[in-house]
C-alpha cells in the first residue's frame, strides 16, 4: 500500500535527499524556483504580524528570485532564506524544513512532488528535549552546592 511507503522512514529520508539536492542543483545553475509547503511547519524571524499570517494558506507558494533566492541557503534540514512580506515589505528570515517542501517548481510546473508523511523524528526529538530538560534540572537541584545560584 502507498501508505506503507510514505509514512516509512526511509523513504522520508530518501525525499528529503532528494529535495537538498535538487535545492543545491538550482542554487549551483542559478535557476530561480518555488517551493510548495506546509505553512504550519515554517518559522519566520522576525515574528511576521498576525494581519500577513492570517493570509498564508495551509500550503503556500514562496518564490525564491533576487534577493530572496541570493539569500538562500541549506542548514542542516532546512531551507532558510530572507524575504519581504505586505505592502511594507515587512523582512523576515523564513525557515522552511525540507520535508515540509511539498513541490518545488520552475515556471508553473512540478520538477519534484514530496509525498513523504513520516512524522516520528520530531516526536522524538520533542521528548528527548523535554526530558532532558526536566533530567539536568533534577540532576543540578540534587547537588547541594547548587543551592546558592537558585533565587530566594
Amino acid at each position: 500500500m502507498l501508505e506503507n511507503v510514505i509514512e516509512d522512514k526511509q523513504f522520508a529520508s530518501l525525499m528529503q535527499k532528494n529535495i537538498r539536492d535538487m535545492i543545491i542543483y538550482f542554487f549551483e545553475k542559478e535557476q530561480n524556483f518555488g517551493i510548495l509547503c506546509k505553512i504550519e511547519e515554517i518559522s519566520f524571524e522576525p515574528e511576521l504580524p498576525s494581519k500577513i499570517n492570517s493570509e498564508f494558506r495551509p500550503l503556500t507558494l514562496f518564490f525564491l528570485a533576487g534577493y530572496t533566492f541570493d539569500t538562500a541557503t541549506i542548514q542542516g534540514n532546512f531551507l532558510v532564506f530572507e524575504a519581504g512580506f505586505g505592502a511594507d515589505n515587512i523582512g523576515s528570515f523564513v525557515t522552511v524544513p525540507l520535508l515540509s517542501i511539498m513541490q518545488i517548481i520552475i515556471d508553473e510546473t512540478p520538477v519534484l512532488i514530496n509525498l513523504a508523511s513520516y512524522e516520528e523524528e520530531k516526536f522524538v526529538e520533542n521528548e528527548i528535549d523535554e526530558l532532558g530538560v526536566k533530567n539536568s534540572m533534577a540532576s543540578f537541584l540534587s547537588n547541594p552546592e547548587n543551592s546558592k545560584f537558585l533565587k530566594k
